[in-house]
């Protein structure tokens, strides 16, 4: 039986989960893409702020120190995974009641642009039995496990079933509008992180925007772990369920330097309306509706707009 539970207090659970990995002294070139875990100093002046990532003027300035090692925690290792006998590889043909396996490309990239090294799992498992093994070889590999179904089946079913078998899992509803099911602990010996997201891909992306991108960033030991939210001038009519905390699909933009303009999407349910957009209107569960020219809240998915 899963526990419906707000957006805010999942986000905490799992937060609470994914503590800041150990720091090591890494060689200069591997530590890029990492963390700085302590500040460096060039005499009594500050050279490398700790809790930033280490780029590539981070390296050229540590070199010009002297410095060969840099004191950092690590990029996490996510391992994603997709369970389900009717998914396909894209690139093969599609069979009766089959669907192309979307959830761990999209999930092992959006890994990546978080910050993490992502590996993606190409088994496909069909049974309890297969996707235990498949989930117990990629332990000793995973900072971060992050596995999903298919769209409209019971996938969730076999998926939580396997993880309870491996540690302490909890199954959770969030308030959010179109979602499903979610899992949550740890499993193994070294009590790995685990969460299960749902199989309808969208649901998916959503929750790791809002979920898992927070978890490898807080792992990794950074300040700005959350995606910004900006105010912006709604360009259309937009609705959702009462109760349900809703997050529409829609493009940022300016008509001038003073004002941003936020336009909602035509197409909430389908990929190319994710691909478009820049950025999600974030509607809380006590409200409906927006109007054109509301002033409303959008969690930014890009840096860079149109």
């Amino acid at each position: 039986m899963s526990e419906n539970v707000r957006v805010a207090e999942l986000a905490a659970q799992l937060l609470a989960l994914s503590k800041p990995l150990a720091a090591f002294d890494m060689p200069l070139l591997d530590s890029h893409g990492a963390t700085l875990a302590e500040d460096v100093n060039q005499g009594d002046r500050l050279a490398l702020r700790s809790g930033s990532r280490i780029r590539s003027t981070q390296i050229g300035l540590a070199a010009s120190l002297g410095l060969d090692h840099l004191p950092t925690r690590p990029q996490p290792r996510v391992v994603v995974i997709s369970a389900g006998d009717d998914l396909v590889e894209p690139g093969k043909d599609l069979g009766s009641g089959e669907e192309f396996e979307v959830n761990s490309w999209l999930l092992t990239t959006a890994m990546k642009e978080a910050g993490a090294v992502g590996y993606r799992v190409t088994t496909i498992p069909e049974t309890e039995d297969s996707l235990k093994d498949v989930v117990e070889d990629q332990l000793v590999r995973a900072d971060l496990i992050v596995i999903c179904g298919e769209s409209h089946d019971e996938s969730f079913d076999l998926i939580f079933g396997v993880l309870s078998r491996l540690g302490e899992v909890k199954s959770v509803t969030p308030n959010i509008e179109g979602s499903g099911r979610h899992a949550f602990g740890t499993i193994g010996p070294d009590k790995t992180p685990v969460v299960a997201l749902p199989g309808d891909p969208i649901s998916a992306y959503i929750s790791n925007e809002l979920f898992i991108r927070p978890m490898i960033r807080n792992m990794m030991g950074l300040y700005d772990i959350h995606r910004p939210i900006t105010r912006a001038t709604l360009t259309n009519d937009v609705a959702s369920d009462s109760g349900k905390h809703a997050f529409i699909r829609a493009i940022l933009s300016t008509d001038n330097p003073n004002r941003r303009l936020v336009t909602a999407l035509p197409n909430q349910d389908d990929l190319i309306g994710l691909s478009d957009a820049t950025g999600l209107i974030v509607m809380s569960e006590e409200v409906t509706s927006y109007k054109a020219g509301d002033e409303v809240d959008v969690l930014m998915l890009e840096r860079r707009f149109n």
